[in-house]
């Protein structure tokens, strides 16, 4: 799905009134009955319910629901914001007319100078249609103080496109307890931005679409910057095997992994790569791990290195397709020179994660020995330590964006909405996974599943949306047996297999 700045959807929108024959009015006609739904969805006998409108357009989209619950038998009490008396939008004095033409008798307010706030109550279900994407400036005097009193009263929240206070695309000055806390919010057509940022989370609450019927062909004419990614677009990049073909015909991955005591990383990693599909498995450790992988992972090869507790150089003896380095390889000063000379030799893109990070982090310089096209797996700490502390996910996925140019490689961001970085700019926000995969070496799954992919001829691009999306659809299988609390990396990996299935079918 296209992501868009507020700037295009603004575009799209004038495209469809423009080319289709829509009106602006028809269009809030169809966010009113997506809201409506929802909001008859959420009655019980207690309910009541409260609707703050302001003088825009996202005003205008709670006026018109407010119509549609009084046509329906509701008694919502209706506070419209237009102070001064001549702040009205002209779709939203519309709606406002036709409002009090439909429900002579309604319970209606129009603030132009003081207002007096009704009480609010945990049975109040409140229509949050203040301000939308338009906002130019954070909440301020009156506006903050009924934002905080809405909050305060602990009635649940529906915020009508997004919540009030909140800007669509970038926040790097937010102040969360100047903006609506919404329990939902009901983006029009399309999420914002915003809505990917952990901090924003407990603003935007649950986030659903409105589907309104926006002009198609502008859609796929207009070039978005960010996407996120769902089944149907890793379908299409997946490919499926041919009747004909030989383990040799799906590539041959080398994980570099394992130290004394972190050799289940290494197992992770394999055990992910063979299920995500590589032809041949190799991982390279201390002879330490000889036994370990030998038992846990008998369909994979151990190269031993000539250390028996860490890495103290990497010679591989055959070239391979894909190598992915550092789940549990620790970060001892001899492991740091073993990567950075593997580095220094190495020109084909390979995948760095876990202890390859945290030895760039170590050492800065080898940040320039990195091959173009990498793919690094950070999560937020592993990124902090090493492009510098940042204060928020919006700033850290603002820095990220940079390094990725000026590196030109991939940064894989883990985290809820784990983030696909490229060097040309783009964000791809990946859909699937769940809070049970918070939980240790999940992330070595996914090196074994990128480097898999990588090994069977997969961009690097390619290989890294991919083997997120799979990742997290593996994440969901294992919590849907295991539950939340319950799953593992081990369960993880072992519906890697099973999640190809299920993309492909």
């Amino acid at each position: 799905m296209k992501i868009f700045t507020t700037d295009q959807i603004k575009k799209i929108d004038r495209a469809t009134i423009e080319n289709e024959g829509v009106t602006s009015l028809q269009l809030i006609e169809r966010v009113a009955e997506g809201v409506t739904c929802e909001v008859v969805s959420m009655l019980t006998a207690s309910s009541r319910i409260a609707i703050f409108a302001g003088p825009g357009n996202n005003g205008a989209d709670a006026l018109a629901s407010a119509r549609m619950l009084y046509e329906q038998g509701y008694q919502p009490e209706v506070f419209l914001f237009n102070i001064g008396g001549d702040k009205l939008g002209e779709d939203c004095a519309a709606c406002r007319d036709r409002l009090l033409e439909v429900a002579p008798d309604a319970d209606f307010t129009e603030v132009v100078k003081q207002f007096n706030r009704p009480h609010l109550s945990p049975n109040h279900i409140v229509i949050d249609g203040l301000f939308g994407t338009g906002l130019r400036e954070a909440l301020s005097g009156g506006f903050r103080e009924l934002v905080k009193y809405i909050d305060d009263s602990r009635a649940r929240v529906i915020s009508i496109d997004i919540p009030s206070g909140l800007f669509g695309d970038w926040n790097p000055n937010a102040v969360h307890r100047n903006m609506m806390h919404a329990d939902l919010t009901l983006a029009i057509q399309f999420p914002h931005l915003s809505f990917f940022m952990a901090e924003n989370a407990e603003v935007v609450g649950r986030w659903k679409t409105l589907d309104i019927g926006l002009s198609q062909a502008e859609i796929r004419k207009t070039t978005a910057p960010f996407y996120l990614v769902e089944r149907t677009d890793v379908r299409k990049l997946m490919r499926r095997r041919p009747e004909f073909c030989s383990k040799a015909d799906f590539g041959s991955a080398m994980l570099i992994a394992g130290s004394y005591g972190m050799m289940g990383a290494a197992v992770m990693a394999a055990r992910s790569a063979l299920r995500a599909g590589a032809g041949k498995v190799s991982v390279f450790s201390p002879r330490c791990g000889y036994e370990i992988m030998q038992t846990a992972v008998p369909e994979s090869m151990f190269i031993a290195a000539n250390s028996d507790i860490h890495i103290t150089g990497i010679r591989l003896p055959y070239a391979y397709n894909a190598i992915g380095i550092g789940p549990g390889i620790g970060t001892a000063d001899a492991t740091v020179d073993a990567l950075e000379q593997f580095l220094q030799d190495r020109k084909e893109p390979v995948v760095l994660d876990a202890d390859a990070l945290n030895c760039i982090a170590r050492r800065q310089s080898l940040l320039h020995r990195i091959p173009v096209l990498s793919v690094l797996t950070p999560h937020a700490g592993e990124f902090d330590r090493i492009f510098g502390q940042q204060p928020s996910s919006e700033a850290r996925l603002v820095k990220a964006i940079e390094v990725a140019r000026y590196h030109n490689i991939l940064i894989v961001l883990k985290g809820r909405y784990t983030t696909i970085i490229r060097p040309d700019g783009r964000l791809y926000f990946n859909s699937s996974g769940n809070p049970a995969m918070a939980t240790p070496g999940s992330g070595d799954v996914l090196t074994g599943v990128i480097t898999a992919l990588m090994a069977q001829g997969y961009r690097p691009e390619v290989a890294a949306l991919c083997g997120v999306y799979i990742h997290g659809l593996a994440g969901d299988m294992a919590a849907e047996t295991e539950g939340q609390y319950g799953v593992t990396a081990g369960d993880i990996a072992a519906n890697v297999g099973r999640a190809i299935k299920s993309v492909l079918n």
